[in-house]
């Protein structure tokens, strides 16, 4: 199916090959949308192309690598032609946890070229696509961006980076009729609970006899309180579906929560001071 042949338009979205960027390339297909993304491997893609009756394209895709996105972006707007890029999901990212003094500069050189220079990378590559069609960019982010949480220092300051980046792109990007909103998601209770959980002890096993003795027990209390959060949090078809609703709204918002215990959290820690925001911090993940 070609572009020009959906009355709804075309949308990118980087790390669809799973979780709720799966789900939001289900959703848009499903309303009729051609939708093109990035997945980690051929299986992804294969399994996508199928679920969504040949609606999604998905593309083996490394965000962080310049000739790959531009390659990808190449193919893309060549099937998109003259119509241009409806709307830009930037969802791909990666998490990174554990006590900074532990992590390795590499581990967090690769959170930031992943969550901020892969995104502005691939910003950067569609707006000629973006500008013919007055397209709208959706970043994905997360409310732990305004919270920041110990242990998961890297994510939450990459994700904090972006925001103002995006804040940056939403004022210079004004005059070409491209519009930004920062989409703010809740703990998500999705099918890789299990992974993420298993991650979180490979990060705890991976300390060394020192190290644990600084940094085990909170560690290990900061592991369960996450765990706590994401068993009460969205399901990730749910966030999808509120996800796609912002995209299509109008006029697009700055920013929008995507989950009730977002917009709980950040309505809390406007009314909170700098003392009472670092002690919230610690009770939600179990360290105060």
């Amino acid at each position: 199916m070609s572009p020009s042949s959906s009355r709804y338009g075309c949308v990118v979205i980087t790390g669809a090959g799973n979780g709720v960027g799966r789900e939001i390339a289900l959703g848009f297909s499903a309303k009729g949308y051609i939708v093109f993304g990035t997945a980690m491997s051929a299986e992804e893609a294969c399994d996508l192309r199928d679920a969504s009756g040949g609606r999604v394209s998905l593309t083996v895709c490394d965000v962080t690598k310049t000739d790959a996105v531009r390659a990808w972006a190449g193919g893309v707007s060549d099937a998109l032609g003259d119509t241009g890029l409806d709307v830009l999901i930037n969802n791909a990212a990666h998490v990174t946890r554990g006590a900074i003094e532990v992590l390795s500069l590499d581990a967090i050189r690769h959170e930031f070229d992943v969550n901020v220079f892969g995104a502005v990378n691939v910003i950067n590559t569609f707006l000629p696509a973006l500008r013919k069609a007055h397209g709208r960019i959706v970043q994905i982010s997360t409310w732990s961006a305004s919270v920041p949480l110990p242990f998961n220092g890297p994510s939450d300051a990459s994700q904090a980076a972006l925001e103002v980046l995006s804040a940056v792109y939403r004022a210079e990007l004004k005059p070409f009729g491209i519009d930004v909103v920062v989409a703010s998601v809740g703990t998500l209770d999705s099918p890789d609970a299990s992974q993420a959980a298993a991650a979180l002890q490979r990060v705890a096993d991976s300390m060394t006899s020192d190290q644990r003795k600084l940094y085990g027990k909170r560690f290990r209390a900061f592991a369960d309180g996450m765990s706590n959060l994401q068993a009460s949090g969205l399901d990730t078809s749910e966030a999808a579906a509120r996800i796609i609703e912002v995209a299509e709204q109008r006029p697009l918002p700055i920013r929008a929560m995507i989950g009730r215990d977002a917009e709980e959290i950040l309505r809390t820690v406007r009314d909170k001071s700098d003392e009472e925001l670092e002690d919230f911090k610690l009770k939600l993940v179990g360290l105060n």
